[in-house]
């Protein structure tokens, strides 16, 4: 059996009065359109804060203080496994643009079922949300 490879993505948790930021994935990417929190993936010489803090300003444009560590699952996927590392975070000023996404919105937690998010997100939720 070959050896399946691991591939290490943070997601920041952004909450602003009740609702929570997630992003669209692009039609072009890997699992197009559908939804997830902010982030993506870690490269060799980065920490999970500094990975954060380029992705979220790569994809929305936007600065972000990093907090702790929320929640993590390994979801395996056909090819790979992904560990997601979910963080707290704020963000450093209001300015967001789907600069890197599709879309972006504000979504109440109660919502997030509306959403079609990947199925290593949607695991991160019903963890966080007791599911």
């Amino acid at each position: 059996m070959a050896s399946t490879r691991t591939i290490r993505v943070v997601a920041a948790v952004i909450e602003r009065s009740g609702a929570y930021l997630i992003t669209q994935r692009r039609p072009g990417a890997v699992l197009p359109l559908l939804w997830e929190f902010p982030g993506g993936r870690v490269e060799a010489s980065e920490t999970d804060a500094e990975a954060l803090t380029r992705e979220v300003k790569h994809r929305l444009g936007a600065e972000i203080r990093c907090g702790k560590m929320i929640s993590f699952v390994s979801h395996p996927y056909e090819h790979y496994t992904v560990d997601l590392f979910l963080y707290e975070c704020t963000l450093a000023s209001d300015a967001l643009e789907a600069l890197a996404v599709h879309d972006f919105r504000w979504v109440p937690s109660q919502r997030f079922e509306e959403f079609a998010f990947t199925p290593a997100d949607e695991a991160s939720m019903n963890k966080l949300l007791g599911v």
